[in-house]
């Protein structure tokens, strides 16, 4: 399914572009053993032979629109000049989410996270082998994002789904996605943090091995994204909230005093990158 759907946009793109894509290649839940057919989107990255001017945007934007709906082939545009700095801010280039082409809006995806996932797992489909692209990984860039990741974002993002859980019966149905949701995003950024890699499955297991009293929600999660039919009720997501706390505090504790030690000066010998970030080989 994955090969022809990247064929199917490849064929597409040529058609209405010429010469436009010199490299495309996987990333996310398609090279970490993750991918679920009817559940996961196919995650890339897209290399292009120029930057995208307002003709070739809109050209994109018609190729997206004609791709299946299911799954979507989502990435990110990548203009010569960024595949030779591989920037990791967020900044506006154009990229697909969910199907949906965009030119002119913030890339989220556009991390160190991604380039640590292309450097150690990303599969070729069109291009040069990803040994010889020269994908740069800051370590230090990858401890900070995924830090701050879990404080800002799914900390607060936990918040606001406890919230609405107030009142909720703790016997009540709840949808599984985002209990497993919960159970596994923050684990996997703390794995990386500790051991400088990416994971997807191995992130129940890796939770249940730091904090046992969310092992058997972990599994139950890893079930479910493998397939098997999984009840979760509102007292599952709010045990899957309170990890999400757990865990991004433990980072914090962990990883974050190399941030505070770093940037006021401590004197030598104080460690700024945490254990297992050392760069990618």
């Amino acid at each position: 399914m994955i090969n022809e759907l990247t064929r199917t946009y490849l064929d597409a793109v040529d058609r209405a572009l010429p010469g436009y894509v010199r490299g495309l290649y996987l990333v996310g839940s398609a090279v970490l053993d993750a991918w679920r057919p009817g559940v996961s989107d196919v995650d890339t990255v897209i290399l292009t032979s120029r930057p995208a001017g307002a003709d070739d945007a809109a050209a994109l934007a018609t190729v997206h629109a004609g791709m299946p709906d299911s799954p979507h082939l989502d990435g990110v545009y990548l203009e010569p000049a960024l595949a030779r700095s591989w920037p990791d801010d967020q900044r506006v280039v154009p990229h697909v989410v969910n199907g949906t082409f965009t030119a002119d809006q913030p890339c989220g995806d556009l991390t160190p996270v991604l380039w640590l996932t292309l450097h150690r797992y990303g599969v070729r489909v069109r291009g040069p082998a990803v040994a010889e692209l020269g994908v740069r990984v800051d370590p230090e860039a990858v401890r900070r994002y995924n830090l701050d990741n879990l404080r800002t974002y799914w900390r607060s993002r936990a918040a606001t789904t406890r919230a609405a859980l107030t009142k909720v019966d703790p016997d009540e149905p709840v949808e599984a996605g985002t209990v497993s949701w919960y159970a596994l995003g923050p684990a996997r950024l703390h794995h990386t943090l500790a051991h400088g890699d990416v994971i997807s499955k191995a992130a129940g297991a890796y939770l249940g091995q730091l904090f046992p009293a969310y092992a058997d929600l972990a599994h139950r999660a890893v079930r479910w994204r493998a397939g098997a039919p999984e009840r979760f009720t509102a007292a599952d997501l709010r045990a899957a909230l309170d990890s999400v706390d757990r865990v991004a505090e433990d980072a914090w504790r962990r990883f974050g005093i190399r941030a505070t030690r770093s940037s006021s000066g401590a004197g030598p010998g104080t460690r700024t990158v945490a254990r297992g970030l050392s760069t990618p080989r």
